[in-house]
C-alpha cells in the first residue's frame, strides 16, 4: 500500500482487522498490520453512516480505555498517525476530544505527550475544546486531568468542576462576566454537584430556574441527575423549580 493514505469502508477486511486488534489491545497484531500497509496509521475509516474517523479515533472512541490504550496511540503515532486529525461528520473532533468523553486519563495523556492541542476547537459542546467535553459529560477524571495538564478553563468549566478560586477571580477580575455567563456557570456548578460554586454565584445574581439552550433542565434538574442531594434542598429552599415546574419550553422565558 503506497501513495495516498487509504480510506477503508467499515466492513473492509483491513478496517475490521485493523480496528480489532486496537480495541483488544494486541500490539503485536496491530505493528504487523502497519508494517504490512505503509500508510495505515494515517488512514481513515468510513462509518456506515458516512463518518469518518482516524485509527486515533478508533483508540478513543466510546467506551474507550481499551487495553492498553496509551501504548497503542503511541504505536500509531510512531508510524505516521495525525494526534490533531478531526472526524469527518456531523463534528470535527480530534482523538482528544473522544478520550476526554470516556474518561479515557492514560490515553489523554499519552495524546498529550505526543503533541495534542488541548486547546483544540471542535467539540461537540459548542464548538469548545476536550475540556468542554469532559465536564460536559461529567467525565471528572479527564477534566482534572487535562486542567493539570494546561487546558484553560472557561468560568463554566470551573465552576462545573469546583474550582473555587477560578470562579472568584473570573467574576473580580477586570472582564465581569456576562449575565448569561453567571447564569450558565450556576447551572454548571449545580450539574457538577458543587455547593460552594453554586452558592457563591447566586451571591454575583445568578438566577435559579433559567433553561439552557442545550437542554431543558434547571438547576435543579442538573442538581437532581447529579444525585447532589445537599445542593438540591439548598436550591429548594431558595425557590429552585424543575423544568417540570416551569411548564413546556416557550413557557420559561
Amino acid at each position: 500500500m503506497t501513495g495516498d493514505p487509504p480510506l477503508l469502508a467499515a466492513d473492509d477486511p483491513l478496517a475490521v482487522a485493523v480496528s480489532g486488534a486496537i480495541r483488544d489491545g494486541d500490539l503485536t497484531r496491530l505493528r504487523s498490520l502497519l508494517g504490512a500497509h505503509p500508510g495505515l496509521a494515517a488512514g481513515r475509516i468510513v462509518d456506515r453512516v458516512g463518518g469518518v474517523r482516524t485509527l486515533l479515533h478508533v483508540v478513543t472512541d466510546w467506551p474507550g480505555r481499551f487495553p492498553r490504550g496509551a501504548d497503542t496511540v503511541a504505536a500509531l503515532v510512531a508510524a505516521g498517525a495525525d494526534v490533531d486529525a478531526r472526524f469527518a461528520g456531523p463534528h470535527r473532533e480530534t482523538p482528544l476530544h473522544w478520550a476526554a468523553s470516556c474518561d479515557d486519563v492514560d490515553v489523554v495523556d499519552a495524546l498529550l505527550d505526543a503533541g495534542a492541542d488541548i486547546e483544540a476547537p471542535g467539540s461537540v459542546i459548542a464548538d469548545g475544546t476536550p475540556l468542554s467535553n469532559a465536564r460536559a459529560f461529567a467525565q471528572w477524571r479527564a477534566a482534572y486531568r487535562l486542567v493539570v495538564r494546561g487546558a484553560r478553563t472557561t468560568l463554566v468549566d470551573a465552576a462545573t468542576l469546583g474550582l473555587h478560586d477560578r470562579v472568584q477571580r473570573a467574576c473580580t477580575g477586570d472582564d465581569v462576566p456576562s449575565t448569561d455567563e453567571i447564569d450558565w456557570a450556576f447551572w454548571g456548578a449545580c450539574h457538577g454537584g458543587r455547593q460552594s460554586c453554586a452558592g457563591y454565584l447566586w451571591t454575583r445574581g445568578a438566577r435559579l430556574n433559567r433553561v439552557p439552550p442545550w437542554e431543558h433542565r434547571t438547576a435543579l434538574d442538573a442538581a437532581v441527575r447529579r444525585g447532589a442531594t445537599e445542593l438540591v434542598g439548598w436550591l429548594r429552599a431558595r425557590g429552585a423549580v424543575t423544568a417540570a415546574e416551569l411548564g413546556p419550553p416557550d413557557a420559561t422565558g
